[in-house]
């Protein structure tokens, strides 16, 4: 098995705490918590970012914000916003992509994470239609394809 560097967004982080009444949510819920589960044993790496970081800062649950900080102290790498990462937001803005979205794209794609994953439909689409040098997916889609080719 490959040992992948993943970056979760805000979105998939905030999974496990949202309400779990809804299958899709549930099922998102335990996918992020497995994946968590193979960075704390070390067979994948977490990463983060200083977007990431920013996007908890505006939180207004803040007993979730604390629960979100406490999971990304699995994280191995934090990477920070470079001038080239910052052009490439701008490049992606362009095309209908919010800023925050944009930032985590950029940055990940810009350190070569092996995936970035959303549970937000409307950034994986526009992802999804733009030529990416990362893999982007829902964190069930890709946890399945992962767990099926081992």
């Amino acid at each position: 098995m490959d040992a992948y560097r993943i970056y979760l967004d805000v979105c998939c982080l905030n999974r496990p705490f949202d309400d779990l009444s809804q299958d899709r949510i549930h099922f998102e819920s335990d996918a992020v918590l497995s994946i968590l589960s193979r960075c704390e044993s070390g067979i994948w790496s977490l990463v983060s970012s200083e977007i990431v970081d920013l996007e908890l800062t505006k939180l207004t649950n803040f007993d979730k914000q604390k629960k979100v900080q406490k999971l990304c102290m699995l994280s191995v790498d934090k990477l920070i916003l470079n001038k080239k990462s910052e052009n490439r937001a701008r490049f992606f803005q362009k095309y209908g992509m919010k800023i925050m979205d944009s930032l985590h794209l950029a940055i990940a794609e810009s350190d070569q994470v092996d995936v970035i994953l959303t549970t937000d439909d409307i950034f994986l689409k526009k992802a999804k239609n733009m030529k990416l040098s990362i893999k982007i997916e829902n964190p069930v889609t890709w946890l399945m394809e992962v767990l099926g080719n081992e």
